[in-house]
């Protein structure tokens, strides 16, 4: 009792300064993260002077205007950009995690021959950049007549997505006792049932997390609109802000004001699958 007595005052002192050191630090990152969005966002609602004037004051009675969105949405097609990007997100990131799980249940639960070679590619596609074979993927379209459409997206960030998402999933059917595969075997359940019946409930915490991961780079990509669907009517949210943007002037209401309307949607799917996001990031960290 002695000893507890003099340690544990000790000890405590110890863990609250750690305590407050790591809040600290993690207030600090979201101060960090979130203070260009909420500039984004208030410099939307006031007018040229003031953005350049007081960049970080709230719009009052005299800078207050909502002239950045009607420019965005009369002289430009906002609408249609949107349901492109949307589009490209919804069909690129639902094919990522289908095929996703199931290579990663693939390589996790069989082997075969050339598994290893498989894996390390998957790890390849991690450490090298996809923008290192822009002028390749750009030939392969034209070969392919893909030019100038959708498809040519949804394919390409398939590719960029589809290493990582294997990479984390494999980590989470890991952790999957086999004890449920083995039952459902003795019962003389098919493998395609046992994948789609057994496993893929239990890695929608894991697919959430893949799914978040693999949105937002889609969704804010400028590089392969610009360069693969640089169209009119191929357009996304991204490449159709450039309009706004001049060599000599640039209308910066209305470029904040498309930037607010793009990020929208993002916090709006954020805000529906954080708890999914949260419980993917920590599921795996204990057993």
């Amino acid at each position: 009792m002695k000893l507890l007595s003099r340690f544990t005052p000790s000890t405590g002192m110890r863990q609250v300064p750690k305590s407050v050191t790591v809040h600290a630090v993690l207030l600090a990152y979201t101060v960090i993260a979130l203070f260009p969005i909420i500039v984004v966002i208030i410099n939307a609602f006031k007018e040229r002077r003031a953005i350049f004037r007081d960049p970080l004051g709230l719009p009052d009675s005299d800078s207050f205007t909502l002239v950045g969105f009607e420019q965005v949405l009369l002289r430009s097609d906002f609408g249609l950009y949107s349901w492109n990007s949307l589009i490209v997100t919804i069909l690129a990131v639902g094919l990522v995690l289908m095929l996703g799980a199931m290579a990663a249940w693939a390589l996790t639960e069989y082997k075969f021959k050339g598994n290893l070679l498989i894996t390390f590619l998957f790890a390849m596609g991690i450490m090298i950049p996809i923008r290192l074979g822009t002028v390749s993927i750009l030939s392969l379209m034209v070969n392919l007549n893909l030019v100038n459409t959708l498809t040519a997206l949804v394919l390409v960030y398939i590719a960029q997505g589809l290493p990582l998402a294997v990479y984390i999933l494999s980590e989470f059917v890991r952790t999957i006792p086999k004890e449920l595969t083995e039952a459902a075997r003795c019962d003389a359940v098919s493998e395609y049932k046992i994948f789609f019946c057994v496993i893929l409930p239990l890695l929608k915490p894991a697919m959430a997390t893949v799914a978040v991961f693999t949105m937002i780079p889609i969704w804010n990509d400028l590089w392969f609109p610009l360069i693969l669907a640089p169209g009119e009517e191929t357009r996304t949210i991204t490449l159709g802000v450039q309009q706004f943007v001049g060599q000599y002037v640039t209308d910066w209401n209305s470029v904040l004001s498309a930037l607010t309307l793009a990020i929208v949607p993002v916090l709006i799917l954020y805000t529906i699958f954080s708890r999914q996001l949260i419980r993917g990031l920590t599921s795996g960290a204990v057993k």
